[in-house]
């Protein structure tokens, strides 16, 4: 890989402020980074029928003057919603005839293994808007020619479909998209006005389902994005802000234009913006590897930080809908604040995968909540301290004792019992997620710190980390909106991916070479360059993702895949390796940020004690830390000290 920097953060900084924004459910976070090192955060209520109106909203909260805000980088939760809502646009399919069923086969495989009665959501176009297109492309190569005259024929019969957006992904046209070229510009022709999205330009990769999936995806949240982001600039360029930058789930900002010709990659937005700023926590803490933990009210995501860097992977389904495109790996579970305590038919106590959600919120927060959740059982325990939290909420500790007493009373037991269970039920969720991104790619979770963000990342902290055996945890600085931070630390980049499918031994020196020019001239223009081949055993269904150079051979990096094999599964295999698809990234790196002054004031979290006393720099539990944006939890066999970065690090007694 090549790159002037060690990381981003090496880079000098360029003047004016930069500002991230994550919109969540509930919240709209602002962390600002202005020229000398200063961080500056600011907490609104969300606007959900206009995620605009909460960031404009944010961004005059923040009292700076716009012309000395130099760059606007946001996090968005619409594709997100549009999947889970299904509000998407209406789209129709063009797909190969006799390929017309892949959305609803899917792959074949059960909603869930052992449960008969689960099904996977309906596709998002369903099979009344799929038209059938006659051509073929097969592997030796054109197997059936699509000509004009078809090409017209299907446009004739989309149109009487009433399409907003059409996504075409005939088969095989990652290798050949000439078909997909001549169908577009007969619909252009026949549908002035309406998109076109075509596979061949949406994920240029192998497997029909995914590209197929993705495509759809792609053409069913284009319209309603591009209207938020036209949204979103209207309300920048009146308030006299620069355009925004938009964080993609691959862990990398593009301008709000280009963005909204890209809306499945913007899945993810916000959560990658969260690893992102952990990442950088971490560095600047001196660790390398990190597993990270974000906490809010109805969920918990989790991550992995390997060399300093998030791990960026193909993508997975979001909403039950495949995205497969790069993205930060993050994986959620329901298990936040707002997880309700529940007792099931078999009168064991659960907690999750209800929410409590925003309204009326936990029974502590007084808006009208009687059942108990994860963040009454806090209240219960004392480790939430009764008093005023960010967004205004009160703590209502009777009120808490009321919600957990009544399960308390089915289950004959003590309410700090309860309590105690509940969290202790929240946490081995979260812990076996944790598991799942490191153990499951072979990284030991003991060799990793633990970077807990969010508002009720700090809470859960040691009880994760002794369920994993890990020794360190990092609670970063302004750890409730690390995403925020996060986003104004992201780079722009552009991104690139081709199909190779080839035995690696026939890949050549001057092929690679080739190979990342084309990608490098497909991405643009860029001052750090990376490049990674997606590779596998002959025979294998699925690949891990190795990096390498233009410099490299195909055997080289077979061989880099051989030692990636072995540290992911334990073992390797006497087969070839074949090289499946390529991936590089074009990318400006973002305002640095060192996370080191002494003496930042901004960065130095205020303390409590039990008696309400201030605390020295360095803590031994059981004691609960206010933080000025969250709440930290010290477990008794546990010592914090503050750090001079600001946060807090936390170790485990020997």
């Amino acid at each position: 890989m090549h790159a002037p920097a060690d990381h981003p953060h090496d880079v000098p900084a360029a003047p004016g402020w930069a500002v991230g924004v994550d919109v969540g459910g509930t919240f709209t976070d602002l962390a600002a980074l202005d020229a000398a090192g200063g961080v500056h955060t600011r907490k609104v209520l969300s606007t959900p029928a206009d995620q605009s109106a909460g960031v404009a909203r944010a961004l005059a909260a923040l009292g700076a003057t716009p012309a000395d805000v130099r760059r606007v980088a946001h996090g968005t939760t619409v594709v997100t919603n549009l999947l889970l809502e299904r509000t998407g646009a209406r789209a129709v399919l063009c797909a190969t005839a006799g390929a017309t069923d892949l959305l609803e086969l899917r792959r074949q495989e059960r909603a869930a293994l052992y449960d008969l009665g689960a099904h996977h959501p309906p596709p998002l176009v369903p099979p009344d808007r799929v038209v059938a297109v006659p051509e073929r492309v097969a592997p030796e190569g054109v197997a059936r020619a699509l000509d004009p005259a078809a090409a017209r024929a299907v446009a004739d019969a989309v149109a009487e479909l009433s399409p907003e957006i059409v996504a075409v992904a005939l088969l095989h046209a990652y290798a050949d998209a000439r078909h997909e070229e001549l169908l577009a510009a007969a619909l252009a022709e026949r549908l002035p006005g309406v998109d076109v999205v075509c596979s061949s330009s949406v994920l240029p990769e192998i497997r029909e389902y995914e590209r197929t999936a993705t495509t759809v995806a792609e053409a069913y949240a284009r319209p309603a994005v591009a209207r938020y982001l036209a949204r979103l600039a209207d309300r920048l360029r009146e308030g006299g802000y620069p355009p925004a930058d938009v964080m993609t789930s691959g862990g990398g900002v593009r301008a709000a234009a280009d963005a909204a010709r890209h809306a499945a990659s913007l899945a993810l937005s916000g959560p990658a913006g969260g690893v992102i700023g952990a990442a950088a926590a971490a560095r600047a803490a001196g660790f390398e590897r990190a597993l990270t933990i974000d906490i809010g009210g109805t969920s918990a995501d989790v991550g992995l930080v390997l060399d300093g860097e998030p791990l960026v992977e193909r993508g997975g389904a979001v909403a039950g809908v495949p995205i497969a495109l790069p993205r930060v790996l993050v994986e959620t579970v329901s298990a936040g604040g707002g997880s309700l305590l529940w007792v099931d038919d078999g009168g064991a106590l659960r907690a999750g995968p209800r929410s409590a959600g925003a309204e009326p919120g936990p029974a502590a927060f007084g808006r009208g909540g009687t059942r108990p959740t994860i963040t009454d059982a806090h209240v219960v325990l004392g480790n939430i301290r009764a008093g005023a939290l960010s967004g205004g909420v009160t703590l209502d500790r009777a009120a808490a004792e009321r919600a957990v007493g009544e399960v308390a009373a089915r289950l004959g037991a003590t309410p700090e019992r309860v309590a105690r269970a509940g969290i202790a039920a929240a946490d081995a969720e979260m812990a076996r997620a944790l598991r799942r991104v490191s153990v499951e790619r072979g990284v030991d979770p003991r060799s990793c710190v633990l970077v807990a963000f969010g508002g009720g990342g700090p809470l859960h902290a040691c009880g994760l980390a002794e369920r994993l055996s890990v020794t360190r945890v990092l609670v970063p600085p302004h750890a409730g909106v690390l995403s925020a931070v996060g986003l104004a630390l992201g780079e722009e980049r552009r991104e690139a991916i081709r199909s190779v499918v080839s035995p690696a031994a026939l890949v050549d020196g001057a092929a690679v070479r080739a190979l990342a020019e084309q990608l490098a001239a497909a991405a643009g223009p860029g001052e750090v360059r990376r490049w990674w081949a997606r590779a596998r055993y002959h025979g294998q269904g699925y690949e891990l993702e190795v990096p390498f150079e233009p410099g490299d051979t195909g055997e080289g990096i077979a061989a880099r895949f051989a030692q990636a094999h072995a540290a992911r599964s334990g073992f390797t295999l006497d087969r070839p390796v074949e090289l499946v698809s390529a991936r590089h990234t074009a990318s400006r790196p973002a305002r640095p940020f060192a996370f080191a002054r002494r003496g930042a004031t901004a960065w130095s979290p205020a303390t409590l004690r039990d008696d309400g006393g201030s605390l020295d720099a360095v803590v031994r539990g059981a004691v609960t830390v206010a933080l000025p944006d969250a709440t930290m939890f010290v477990a008794a066999g546990w010592g914090a000290r503050a750090l001079p970065t600001g946060g807090w690090l936390l170790e485990r007694d020997p």
